[in-house]
């Protein structure tokens, strides 16, 4: 490799960060621990209007997912189960689909039959969760609205499920 071709090559690395799309270059800090996350109003899959704030004094746990990411699909299932055993005790779990097309968010819904809700996103709500890269990414918000934890990539569902259990009211 000659030197001009490092230097164009130095060149086009160093300029990348400017090539990103307008919503990666706008994107927030993913809110940590501590933090109130952002608030958001959405449409359901079922028709029926999702306000993350409308969950306060219930724990969230908050999952952004797609159809294509393998761990997000091993992982809705075990949501939909702490959903049905925790929900007496305030667990209230919420999906954002960060999938292009809705038809086979729909069809995977169906197939393994979730109980909770779930919204579409785009880039500007996962833009303030400091962007959706690296899914599947959950956050777990306290009665107060307030971050305790962010999960991200392939998580061990055993703590994961202990530090919920511990941030749920005592029964």
């Amino acid at each position: 490799m000659n030197r001009s071709m490092r230097t164009a090559g130095l060149a086009l690395i160093l300029s990348l960060p400017f090539a990103l799309p307008a919503f990666a270059q706008s994107a927030k800090k993913a809110p940590a621990a501590g933090k109130l996350a952002p608030d958001f109003a959405r449409k359901g899959l079922d028709g029926q209007p999702v306000h993350l704030s409308a969950y306060r004094g219930k724990v969230v746990l908050l999952n952004f997912w797609a159809t294509w990411c393998g761990p997000c699909m091993a992982e809705m299932p075990k949501f939909s189960s702490w959903q049905t055993k925790y929900s007496a005790r305030g667990l209230q779990v919420v999906g954002i689909s960060m999938d292009d097309d809705r038809a086979p968010v729909d069809k995977v819904y169906r197939r393994l039959k979730i109980a909770y809700p779930s919204v579409m996103g785009d880039d500007q709500l996962g833009g303030l969760y400091g962007g959706a890269v690296g899914l599947p990414i959950s956050y777990l918000i306290g009665t107060d609205g307030k971050v305790l934890a962010r999960y991200q990539g392939a998580t061990n569902l055993d703590q994961m499920e202990a530090q919920i259990a511990k941030a749920l009211p005592k029964s």
